[in-house]
């Protein structure tokens, strides 16, 4: 806790308290609505009950538990994501999560930057910053994202192209901005796929319109950051240098 008002380059923008909570990246939205029920924050001296409350973000005085709140530090942690968990705060099914990898850290609240969905495995970050996250999840600018993928077959070349190239899967055009063949035995194979953007599925559907099936999926790398030696279902949280080295897209 701090003792210093949120300031940003907007003063007058208005939005509920949930949101702004969210926002300067002191809890989700889920955890603020329950302190806004619980009493615990108030804006400007006043107990808040709505959580659709307005507040103009650096201007008003936000505490919770009596303590004025502003914009958390920056803090990007990386997971090696094993196979199986649901890149969710929580699952309605009662899956076990991503979080169960960061269970009993000294950490404050994260969100997943992204996702990977439960049968892929690597590369996940997770940050308390929602507006950096945003940038980096932006398909227009976001950084690219490697792949090493376990397929079915031995590949051609044709096949790689036709990866590249692209095909109309459910409406839409699904490619790959770069792939190319890792190693190969008698009956599989692995690739290297870089994506550039990142459609729900993507190498997934995109392989199986060729009638590929994956047999494991493995994110390696996002951007200039590479999982590396990172043991399966550990974490580590980033270094500034590596932050500012994700730059947006030209």
């Amino acid at each position: 806790m701090t003792t210093k008002a949120p300031r940003i380059a907007h003063p007058t923008a208005r939005h509920g308290v949930v949101r702004i909570i969210s926002k300067l990246g002191l809890g989700s939205r889920t955890q603020a609505a329950e302190w806004v029920r619980q009493g615990r924050v108030r804006v400007n001296g006043k107990l808040v009950r709505d959580t659709d409350q307005p507040v103009r973000q650096g201007v008003d005085r936000i505490e919770i538990e009596g303590q004025v709140q502003e914009a958390a530090e920056r803090l990007v942690v990386m997971l090696n994501k094993p196979r199986g968990l649901i890149t969710s705060t929580q699952d309605e099914k009662g899956r076990e999560t991503v979080y169960s990898c960061l269970a009993g850290a000294d950490l404050p609240w994260l969100a997943p930057v992204g996702r990977l969905d439960k049968a892929s495995e690597g590369l996940l970050l997770f940050s308390n910053d929602p507006q950096w996250a945003a940038q980096l999840t932006d398909p227009a600018s976001g950084p690219d994202k490697t792949y090493h993928v376990q397929i079915d077959r031995v590949p051609d070349a044709a096949l790689l192209e036709a990866l590249e190239q692209g095909v109309p899967v459910e409406g839409e055009t699904l490619s790959a901005k770069a792939v190319r063949c890792l190693r190969q035995g008698g009956r599989n194979a692995w690739l290297e796929v870089v994506l550039d953007e990142g459609r729900n599925r993507q190498i997934r559907r995109l392989l199986s319109a060729f009638d590929v099936a994956v047999l494991r999926l493995v994110r390696v790398a996002i951007g200039p950051l590479v999982l590396g030696e990172l043991p399966k279902g550990q974490w580590r949280v980033l270094t500034t240098a590596e932050v500012d080295a994700f730059k947006p897209r030209g």
